[in-house]
């Protein structure tokens, strides 16, 4: 299906979204902000699907936010319009209930970086660059390039592209823990669609669950997955059912601690 300027594929258990903005290197722009939260909501809500592979169409994964798209707002307009709102964008697809998987096939800089950022696994085609070159005009990383990217990628290494404007190869990258993989030129949605095959033979509650412990563990989730885990107990158990029953039944329940 379409969303905006996002596909979405399903192929039996694997989800792949598209940024479909080719013309410019698939810069990002509010309509493809909203194209992207559609898109996540859509995956989110199909049970069918155990993995998703993001990745862009043409020569490049994302060169990152439009300047056109916001270097005309008021500094308000920029704080809350684009950055907040990109930003909770960004959270909405880090916390996509199934594994996300990027498939870097071109270059990642600033806000295409930040977007490759909330993916679970990185997979990077040998010929690409990545890198955070907003000091270079004057502007800060503004959608979790200095929080997430940080948490995911360590401090120095974010450093050397946020404050050194240093653009890193794939291998670099690779060796630096910003991407897990790096593979041969055309390969980057082939290699992402064979680990999402992997990942989707797994238990899928299962792989659900690690998903919410890590970001728990990685500080990432602000208690979400605390509170999902333990409604998903909650929910299994029979004290609930009874819960329920009595209060459809109008009558006082009696719980028997039954998990």
């Amino acid at each position: 299906m379409a969303s905006g300027t996002v596909r979405i594929d399903v192929d039996g258990h694997v989800a792949t979204l598209t940024i479909s903005r080719p013309e410019k290197l698939n810069a990002l722009d509010l309509d493809m902000l909203k194209a992207l939260v559609d898109a996540a909501d859509e995956v989110e809500a199909n049970a069918n699907v155990r993995a998703a592979i993001l990745t862009g169409e043409g020569k490049g994964f994302s060169a990152g936010g439009d300047i056109k798209a916001w270097g005309g707002m008021l500094p308000q307009e920029f704080g809350h319009l684009w950055v907040r709102h990109g930003h909770r964008i960004f959270e909405r697809l880090a916390t996509l209930r199934v594994p996300l998987i990027a498939a870097l096939n071109g270059h990642a800089l600033g806000g295409g970086l930040e977007l490759a950022g909330v993916a679970d696994i990185r997979l990077a085609e040998e010929q690409i660059k990545i890198g955070l070159p907003e000091t270079g005009l004057g502007m800060v990383p503004g959608w979790s390039g200095t929080q997430r990217l940080v948490r995911r990628f360590g401090a120095q290494a974010v450093r050397r592209m946020a404050l050194g404007g240093e653009i890193f190869t794939a291998e670099e990258a690779r060796l630096l823990g910003i991407v897990d993989a790096v593979v041969p030129t055309g390969n980057a949605v082939t290699a992402a669609r064979e680990y999402a095959q992997r990942i989707a033979a797994r238990g899928p509650a299962a792989t659900e669950i690690a998903k919410l412990m890590i970001a728990s563990a990685n500080g990432e989730d602000n208690g979400t997955a605390v509170e999902a885990l333990g409604s998903i107990l909650a929910a299994k158990t029979g004290d609930l059912k009874e819960g329920v029953a009595s209060f459809s039944e109008k009558r006082p329940a009696t719980f028997k601690g039954e998990w």
